[in-house]
C-alpha cells in the first residue's frame, strides 16, 4: 500500500524510512556537566522501536553558557563523544535514522528546569539546589522579558568565536555518528535574536536591514557545512513568525530559506513564536497543525523540503499533509511522550491489520495481530 505517510524520503545520501521525525524535546536529565545517561538512551530508543523513520536527540548545547538549564545535554567537549556515539547507535540499532540538534540559548539561557518554574535562575536557586545564574548574550542588551536579566550584546569578536564553536559543535556530531543535523533557529535563542528587528537593535553588519538581520544564520549554515559532510543532510528550524507587531515574518522566512537553499541547507524545521513569552507552559488554545500554512508556504514558494510540526496527533491528518503537499515531514514531540509506538499505530490505523506483522517489531508484531484477529473473529460470531 503506498501510504504517503510511509514513503522512503532520500535527503542526499540518506533515505529516511518514512516521514515520520520525533522532535528534539528536552529531558532535563542530564547532569550538570551535560552527560548522557541511561534515561536519555532508554528514551529515544524506545522512540526509534515506535515506528518513527527519524528520531532527534534533545538540543545540544555548543557552550554551557548556551545551555536552556543546567540539566540539557551538551556536545561542547569531546569527552561528551561516548554518551552521544551510544545514543546515535541505539537509535540507529532499533530502526530509525539517528539526528541531533545544535543550540545556544542566547538571552533565554540559565533558565531552571520547568519543574522548578522555568524562570531564570535566582540566588534562591543558587541556595537551595546550588544552580547559580550564569550572565546571558544576545543580538543587542534587549531582554527576553520584563524582569529577565539584561543580556550583554555580542561584539563580532563574541560572533566569530560563536562561530568557531558552532563548527567544532558540528565536528562531534558528525563523529557520533548522527546522519542528520538540525540547527536551532528559532523560540527566541541566540539565532533567532539576530533574525527578529524587535531584539536586534544593531547598528554593525549583523543588524539593520533584513540583510543585515538574516547575515549570522546564513553565517552559522556555512559554519556548520564546513564541518557537516556533503552527503548528509542539514535542517534549520525557524520561528516562521514572531506573532508581534513590528516581529519577524513569514515573508522574512521565506526570503531567509530562499537563501539557505543556496547555503547547502536541506530542510526547514517549521515552527513559530517564542522570542520572549515562553509559551510552552501556557494553556494557548491552538488547532491541530496549526503550524503547517507555514511549512506548505516555505515548500512552495523557496523550493525546499519542509517539516511540519504542532498538535499533529491524528495519523489520518499527518498523512493528509504529506499527501497534498504542505510538508515533507511530520515532526510529533508531545504526543510520542504519550503513546512512543504512535508510528506504529499509525500504520495500522491507515494500512489496516496486516500491517502489523510487516512493520512492527517482530517480539510484538507476531502476537499482536493474531491478538487483533482474534477480536475481530470473536466480534463477527457474536453478530450471527
Amino acid at each position: 500500500m503506498d501510504t504517503a505517510l510511509f514513503r522512503p524520503l532520500t535527503l542526499r545520501n540518506v533515505t529516511l524510512p518514512n516521514r515520520i521525525t520525533i522532535s528534539p524535546m528536552q529531558q532535563y536529565m542530564a547532569g550538570r556537566d551535560g552527560f548522557v545517561r541511561d534515561w536519555h538512551f532508554v528514551h529515544l530508543a524506545k522512540m526509534a522501536v515506535g515506528g518513527a523513520g527519524t528520531v532527534f536527540t534533545e538540543a545540544l548545547a555548543i557552550v554551557p553558557e548556551g545551555r536552556v538549564t543546567y540539566h540539557d545535554l551538551g556536545i561542547w567537549s569531546d569527552d561528551h563523544l561516548e554518551g552521544l556515539k551510544r545514543l546515535a547507535g541505539g537509535i540507529a540499532d532499533h530502526g530509525a535514522v539517528p539526528a541531533t540538534q545544535l543550540i545556544h540559548a542566547g538571552r533565554k539561557a540559565s533558565v531552571a528546569p520547568p519543574y522548578h518554574g522555568f524562570e531564570p535562575l535566582s540566588q534562591k536557586d543558587a541556595d537551595e539546589r546550588g544552580e547559580a545564574p550564569w550572565p546571558v548574550v544576545s543580538a543587542s542588551a534587549i531582554e527576553a522579558n520584563p524582569g529577565w536579566p539584561t543580556p550583554s550584546a555580542m561584539s563580532l569578536d563574541d560572533i566569530k568565536r560563536f562561530l568557531d564553536h558552532v563548527a567544532a559543535a558540528t565536528r562531534r556530531a558528525r563523529k557520533a555518528g548522527f546522519q542528520v543535523l538540525d540547527m536551532h533557529g528559532a523560540h527566541g535563542y541566540l539565532i533567532h535574536c539576530f533574525l527578529s528587528p524587535l531584539s536586534n537593535e544593531r547598528e554593525d553588519e549583523y543588524g539593520g536591514d533584513l540583510q543585515g538581520r538574516m547575515k549570522l544564520a546564513l553565517d552559522v549554515a556555512d559554519a556548520v557545512r564546513s564541518e557537516w559532510p556533503s552527503e548528509l543532510p542539514f535542517f534549520y528550524r525557524l520561528s516562521c513568525i514572531d506573532d508581534a507587531e513590528g516581529g519577524w515574518t513569514l515573508d522574512d522566512s521565506v526570503e531567509l530559506s530562499r537563501a539557505f537553499k543556496s547555503r547547502n541547507v536541506d530542510v526547514i524545521d517549521c515552527s513559530s513564536g517564542g522570542l520572549g513569552r515562553r509559551t510552552t507552559p501556557l494553556i494557548i488554545p491552538r488547532e491541530p497543525g496549526y503550524q503547517v500554512p507555514f511549512a506548505d508556504r516555505i515548500r512552495k514558494e523557496s523550493g525546499l523540503p519542509t517539516m511540519a510540526v504542532g498538535l499533529i496527533m491524528d495519523p489520518v491528518h499527518a498523512n493528509s499533509i504529506v499527501e497534498k503537499g504542505e510538508a515533507d515531514l511530520i515532526a510529533i514531540g508531545r504526543e510520542a511522550l504519550n503513546n512512543p509506538n504512535w508510528g506504529l499505530h499509525a500504520r495500522i490505523a491507515l494500512e489496516g491489520l496486516d500491517a502489523y506483522e510487516p512493520a512492527w517489531p517482530k517480539p510484538y508484531g507476531w502476537w499482536l495481530v493474531r491478538r487483533a484477529k482474534a477480536l475481530e473473529a470473536s466480534k463477527q460470531v457474536a453478530a450471527q
